[in-house]
């Protein structure tokens, strides 16, 4: 791809592109290679695949003079030590999801997702247009880092479970892989959370060590093989109704850097932000149908469960709010965007939505 065919692209039908300057790239540029860490193995090509995107957009932009080689989960070190790598400058970047990291401050939850947020298209507005972006890096500096959107996934199913949830007493002494802030809640209801990577989620399952298990969606999860050892899939995933990954960049590799390259960084990771929810919208309707004919058994949280948990994230926020300054400035924020979203989109998107679902429902569309 030629240098002016990916900057039209980039800057075609993207917020983010959009929200960033366009780069200005000097004739000659400056040779500088990169390293990138991701939390992702290689067989979940969509969201370690938002990271190659990026990597071939800076490289081709500028003629292979800045590189970025991207390394999957494992081939430097752990996936749930990325940021670490990129906080003490052992790697320039990594991309992951900012709520791995809740165990040093749940602040980063709000990077990614938060129980009861909001959707995808929210939190780009509210990254790129809504302040979202300044209060997280304002946070970030603690750790040494620069973050920007680098993906998300949309709305998540709400897992994998060895036996029917029919009750909120069902969650009692539930061993369940779930990511971030979410696990404190269920928590409150009596379960039991763990944060196991990607790649060590199926044998867990299968051997009994935990009894259910949340990925991502169909697309994904049919690759991980979930169904076959839990055969309720359960949704939604209210504790990820869209799912933020982010680009992390250590601080002073970022300020090293001259503009037009931060500014194609940032442009490129838009792109790949944009490309990883298009790809997963594309495939992850044919993934659940193939997942329902192999046996999986959807079912929606019973509305006492969804009810049980709404509450016990509420309280998760008051009692957090209540012990972490930075926690409590980030969540008000989003609280307040939160209630004019869900006004505007029950006027807007609900209503198109809903209309069309019954549609589909007669079978007319």
């Amino acid at each position: 791809m030629q240098r002016r065919k990916f900057l039209k692209a980039a800057g075609v039908g993207t917020v983010a592109a959009a929200a960033f300057p366009m780069p200005a790239i000097a004739q000659s540029n400056p040779q500088i290679k990169w390293r990138l860490t991701s939390s992702f193995p290689k067989s979940l090509d969509t969201i370690y695949g938002a990271a190659e995107v990026f990597s071939k957009a800076v490289a081709e932009a500028t003629d292979n003079a800045f590189q970025v080689q991207v390394f999957a989960a494992g081939e430097l070190l752990p996936g749930l030590q990325a940021m670490d790598a990129v906080s003490n400058g052992t790697v320039e970047m990594c991309h992951t999801a900012p709520y791995y990291y809740v165990g040093k401050d749940p602040t980063f939850a709000f990077g990614t997702a938060v129980p009861f947020g909001i959707n995808s298209r929210m939190q780009n507005g509210w990254r790129y247009y809504g302040g979202g972006n300044e209060l997280m890096n304002e946070f970030y500096k603690k750790y040494n880092i620069v973050g920007m959107p680098g993906g998300n996934t949309g709305a998540q199913m709400g897992g994998w479970f060895r036996k029917e949830i029919k009750s909120v007493d069902d969650f009692k002494g539930l061993k369940m892989r779930i990511g971030g802030f979410a696990g404190q809640v269920i928590a409150k209801l009596g379960a039991v959370p763990q944060q196991i990577a990607a790649g060590d989620i199926y044998p867990a399952l299968e051997k009994g060590t935990i009894d259910a298990a949340e990925w991502v969606g169909p697309y994904d999860d049919e690759k991980l093989g979930f169904y076959k050892v839990a055969p309720y899939y359960y949704y939604p995933g209210w504790w990820e109704g869209g799912a933020m990954l982010e680009f992390f960049i250590n601080s002073a590799k970022w300020a090293e850097l001259p503009k037009n390259y931060q500014s194609l960084v940032q442009t490129a990771a838009g792109l790949a932000n944009v490309h990883m929810q298009a790809k997963y919208d594309a495939v992850n309707p044919a993934a659940l149908k193939r997942l329902a004919s192999s046996g999986a058994i959807l079912k929606p949280f019973p509305n006492e469960v969804m009810e049980a948990c709404f509450g016990a994230a509420n309280q998760l926020y008051d009692e957090t709010n209540a012990k972490n300054p930075d926690f409590k400035k980030v969540y008000e924020a989003l609280k307040a965007y939160r209630a004019d979203q869900y006004l505007w989109f029950q006027i807007s998107e609900y209503t198109n939505d809903t209309f069309m679902m019954i549609q589909q429902r007669k079978k007319t569309l």
